[in-house]
């Protein structure tokens, strides 16, 4: 009996807002702009990553159709590693926009990513882009608010509130009523993006564990909202009051509070600036030594080492190369360098962002946005991966022709006036091409369940007080 008669009031409910023709228009505006959102979003993934399939392409085969060359030379030649998009970054494309997609490797340089979207596109996207995580993280509870800040509110202020508790109806089940056609308008709200998620992970676009993540964590947020609505419904007796309270609430949980966090942990955690880490790392480079004069004081413990290895006197009797060698000392000394100061500066950047994530449990939304990027690879974990794997891929490979420097070309000949000291291209034909990784299943969920568990604390605490004050309404309007 009291399941009949919840579903009655949700159906009346939607009757009522199925005769509230701005409603349909609304819900039917939101779901062509969710499909614009996918479908562009997601030809421009297939298209940027098309882009730079292409140029990973052809960047190798530039490196590999290099003529015979002195290995040293090919170390400043260098070569391009270009970041795949993730396909999930159609959805929501995180701070990718912000951050470089590519990287240029060569000897002794450590360089950051270039080349991020926000510098070639407009200032527009600086203030947000049109994806599906847009639209339903900002647009979608704004929607909710606009056509159920007056659910409860309504009977209160017609009088029809005294004439159903009257007449038997408890004032849960009618609170209970209102939500289910609330979520019901959610459902459909979400209903596109649903589709489009599954179709990704069906067609073998994506895993199926960050699709779900995603999907839950958007059902979560559109809940959280469709209960905090009724919420504000039930406690204030007029609809327009209502409304101002939960647009004064959307305004700061969807627009202020996630764009004060990061200024505010940015301001708690002060990152060096550019040209800071250049002149550091510059001079501490300097004190290494100098890996191109295998007569370098700084490298002569390393040089007495060999010498004492091999069982020599001179270098001229070392049956490597000394000067190979040398190269092969100087860059790891120099990567360790490079690695101190890049990790120190991303250990700073994650710091701020824990600060944001534990903001997560004062606002939804940032909680949301966490365990969106997350599940979408478009968060600074997923960033900092692609510069260490490109890092460990850059060392790799210098040092690879550092030993064919030291293997391949004679030390008495090396550097001699008309000594070309050439070696076969066939030495780096043979190079692997860059292996990118994208974060296993595993990691994802360890780095979104603060997240999920933020939002689901936030669920159970407006759920639980919901339940709490509809059964007090009685008493508010006796």
């Amino acid at each position: 009996m009291a399941t009949s008669l919840i579903t009655r009031i949700a159906r009346e409910e939607w009757r009522v807002l199925v005769r509230d023709r701005a409603a349909v228009v609304g819900l039917l505006l939101l779901t062509v702009l969710m499909c614009v959102a996918a479908l562009t979003a997601y030809e421009q993934q297939r298209g940027a990553n098309a882009e730079r399939a292409r140029y990973q392409a052809q960047s190798n085969h530039e490196f590999q159709a290099q003529p015979d060359r002195h290995p040293h030379r090919m170390v400043h030649y260098g070569h391009f590693l270009f970041r795949p998009v993730n396909p999930l970054a159609a959805f929501d494309p995180g701070i990718d926009g912000y951050t470089g997609s590519t990287l240029f490797v060569e000897g002794h340089q450590q360089n950051s990513a270039n080349f991020g979207d926000v510098r070639q596109t407009s200032l527009l996207l600086r203030f947000g882009q049109l994806t599906p995580a847009f639209v339903l993280q900002v647009l979608a509870p704004l929607l909710l608010v606009f056509f159920g800040h007056a659910a409860v509110a309504r009977e209160r202020e017609s009088g029809t509130l005294r004439v159903l508790l009257a007449q038997g109806v408890a004032s849960r089940q009618l609170v209970l009523g209102k939500l289910l056609a609330l979520c019901g308008f959610t459902a459909l709200m979400l209903l596109p993006a649903l589709a489009g998620l599954a179709w990704m992970a069906a067609s073998g676009h994506a895993p199926w564990l960050p699709v779900l993540l995603l999907a839950a964590g958007y059902t979560g947020w559109l809940l959280l909202w469709s209960v905090g609505v009724v919420l504000v419904s039930t406690v204030l007796a007029r609809g327009r009051d209502a409304l101002l309270v939960l647009l004064a609430a959307w305004a700061v949980a969807v627009i202020l509070l996630p764009r004060w966090v990061p200024d505010a942990a940015n301001n708690a955690v002060a990152l060096p600036t550019r040209y800071e880490n250049v002149i550091n790392v510059q001079r501490d480079y300097l004190a290494l030594g100098d890996s191109h004069n295998p007569a370098d004081p700084k490298f002569a413990a390393f040089r007495d080492s060999l010498l004492k290895q091999y069982n020599v006197t001179r270098v001229e009797d070392l049956p490597v190369n000394l000067k190979g060698l040398v190269s092969m000392e100087g860059e790891r000394r120099s990567t360790e360098l490079f690695n101190r100061y890049a990790a120190s500066t991303m250990d700073r950047q994650e710091e701020q962002s824990r600060l944001i994530d534990h903001a997560g449990w004062l606002s939804p939304a940032l909680a949301l946005r966490r365990l969106s990027m997350t599940a979408s690879g478009t968060d600074l974990a997923s960033f900092r991966s692609f510069l260490e794997q490109g890092e460990a891929y850059r060392y790799a490979l210098i040092q690879g022709l550092n030993k064919l420097h030291a293997e391949e070309v004679h030390y008495a000949d090396d550097g001699k006036a008309g000594k070309e000291n050439r070696i076969s291209n066939a030495h780096w034909q043979g190079f692997p091409p860059f292996p990118y990784r994208q974060a296993q299943v595993d990691e994802i969920l360890v780095r979104a369940a603060p997240a999920g568990a933020a939002l689901v604390l936030w669920i159970l605490a407006l759920t639980g007080l919901t339940w709490w004050l509809a059964g007090r309404l009685g008493r508010a309007v006796r």
